[in-house]
């Protein structure tokens, strides 16, 4: 946990809370595919959620703040290596949560490995500075998702199971010289696995860490011939030239939806888009109330759809 008010999928209260969720989605359309995605923050976390030490690959401190209770934050902790034993117990975890998320009803379970969360702490050599079987080589710096990946896939077959992947982000201090021949290597051995699909943040929205030549969609379909989705800045111009080329399968939004939950209609109707929300609201938490239901929607679920003007039906 890192964030105050994040939503969790490990322990049974979990998967009750979730299959609330996930039936009003299928009972809404029961040709919906629903996913979760499965996210241990590693180093970006802080010990005021769990009284704990924050873990990572090495004990390569964050900079910048988390986000803890009462919308008060605080420095990021130096962490400390996870021990091989603890590898094993972290799998684990890993397939707890997939089997919770098969028991509340998702369809497939996303596997973050991006953003600077643990997965990537492991891939990536600034954060990664073991000498083990689990550091040093990019062989042995993907070693950790692909046995992760390989644990989730005794729940789920691997083509309900996904990858998110962030070869060009800034975001929590990652990014180096060798990524864009490193990630190239991490997609060409998730081929065999034939993925529900491969996430990846190849846009440039999020902060780019320009130590390595940007790393395109394009490059990823040199390596990958299974379904690839976008993500991070695009518009419903570039997605569409992004799809008509092969490069991308599809494109997900994110910051559109908070501020226009009627997207898609939107851009199939050419109707004009509300403005981003400002970053701060993005990850707002309410403070200690979580029962304050107003409190919680403001700026996650008070935008309005689109009213078109008579013209424009």
């Amino acid at each position: 946990m890192g964030w105050a008010g994040a939503p969790g999928i490990y322990t049974p209260e979990h998967v009750a809370g979730w299959k609330t969720v996930t039936s009003a989605v299928k009972a809404h359309n029961p040709k919906s595919i629903f996913y979760v995605q499965l996210w241990h923050m590693g180093r970006v976390t802080h010990s005021d959620f769990h009284g704990l030490q924050p873990v990572s690959a090495s004990d390569v401190t964050c900079s910048g703040n988390a986000w803890v209770y009462d919308k008060v934050k605080k420095p990021y902790e130096q962490p400390r290596p996870l021990e091989l034993s603890e590898i094993v117990t972290l799998k684990e975890e890993y397939r707890n949560a997939a089997q919770c998320a098969k028991d509340a009803g998702f369809d497939g379970v996303e596997i973050h490995s991006a953003n600077g969360y643990l997965l990537d702490q492991f891939l990536q050599p600034v954060t990664n500075k073991r000498s083990d079987e689990f550091g040093g080589s990019k062989e042995n710096r993907f070693r950790l998702l692909k046995e992760v990946l390989e644990v989730c896939g005794t729940v789920f077959p691997y083509n309900r199971i996904a990858v998110r992947l962030s070869p060009n982000g800034q975001f929590n201090d990652m990014g180096g010289s060798s990524n864009h021949e490193d990630f190239t290597f991490f997609i060409s051995q998730l081929e065999p696995y034939k993925l529900g699909y491969l996430h990846i943040m190849d846009g440039l929205a999020f902060g780019f860490h320009e130590k390595c030549p940007v790393f395109r969609a394009s490059d990823a379909r040199k390596v990958y011939s299974g379904v690839i989705c976008g993500n991070c800045g695009y518009t419903k111009e570039t997605a569409t030239g992004a799809v008509n080329t092969g490069a991308l399968d599809a494109v997900a939004f994110g910051r559109l939806y908070l501020s226009n939950p009627d997207l898609v209609e939107r851009f199939r109707n050419n109707w004009p888009l509300a403005d981003v929300p400002a970053f701060p609201t993005w990850y707002e938490a309410p403070g200690d109330d979580f029962e304050d239901a107003a409190t919680q929607a403001v700026g996650y679920s008070d935008y309005p759809t689109y009213t078109p003007l008579a013209e424009e039906k």
